[in-house]
């Protein structure tokens, strides 16, 4: 993708020691040790179809770490899902399963 294409919703600026920084260029926040971090567990069918999906907010950390988590938490339920918009999608309600599961990993202060 070009450069321009990435600042189509800028301003113009005259400030001239003015630099752009896209999403790509900013820095990534360092990832909380799990006992630290706060999930969230909730249930959503919004725009899905109708079908149930269970989501995991609230992660702080990289994008890497997030994948990793993703990933973990759906080969042990045993279902598909994404990582999406710094949030973790696991098909169907999962929710029981997961508290156990990232209570393990230790993420204590996870709510369902």
């Amino acid at each position: 993708m070009s450069d321009w294409k990435k600042r189509l919703g800028v301003l113009y600026s005259t400030d001239p020691n003015y630099s752009y920084t896209t999403e790509e260029n900013a820095p990534e926040e360092a990832t909380l040790p799990p006992a630290e971090q706060r999930l969230r567990l909730s249930l959503s069918r919004k725009q899905r179809g109708g079908k149930e999906v269970t989501l995991v907010s609230g992660f702080v950390g990289s994008s890497e770490d997030l994948e990793v988590l993703g990933r973990t938490l759906r080969q042990r339920c045993g279902v598909g899902g994404s990582v999406k918009d710094g949030e973790i999608l696991i098909q169907g309600d999962q929710r029981t399963k997961l508290i156990p599961i990232l209570q393990a990993l230790g993420y204590t202060k996870t709510r369902g």
